[in-house]
């Protein structure tokens, strides 16, 4: 694959002139499995005589050659493409058949379940809490100090 052959149709580069950096827009679209597999044998068919397309180079030129075509010409293509539903095709349900949904019948609240113990439980004995190391034991004991100098002991 040559790249000569890719970017000839992009304005050459004169010298002292840059060129302007065209924008790209990125797309989704649907389109039936049949045309899909047309885009495959397009790019083979381009392999074969020595010009390997993208998907994306290959639509652009269809859209360049629609846009050769007077109205009529035009007309004639665009009735040859039938309409479809926009929007991503549902999964395991066939696009010709649309899926029927019958509503769920709503069940009537579950009456509460009485409580068979009337207390809480006795709750576990709380742990002491880690002995501090470092500056930061440091910092607490000094305010400790403070605090037991000021304070009374109750006994």
């Amino acid at each position: 694959m040559s790249k000569s052959i890719r970017n000839n149709a992009l304005p050459e580069k004169e010298e002292g002139k840059k060129t302007k950096k065209i924008k790209l827009v990125r797309d989704s679209f649907t389109i039936p499995k049949a045309e899909f597999e047309v885009i495959e044998v397009l790019k083979t068919r381009c392999i074969a005589f020595g010009q390997p397309m993208k998907k994306s180079e290959l639509l652009r030129a269809g859209i360049k050659l629609l846009a050769t075509l007077d109205d009529a010409g035009l007309q004639a293509a665009l009735a040859q493409v039938p309409a479809l539903k926009t929007g991503r095709p549902a999964k395991d349900v066939p696009q010709t058949v649309p899926a029927v949904v019958e509503a769920p019948t709503p069940t009537p609240p579950a009456a509460p379940v009485p409580s068979t113990t009337t207390q809480k439980p006795a709750r576990p004995p709380r742990r002491p809490a880690a002995k501090k190391t470092g500056a930061a034991a440091a910092s607490t004991s000094s305010a400790q100090a403070t605090l037991d100098a000021s304070e009374t002991p109750v006994v």
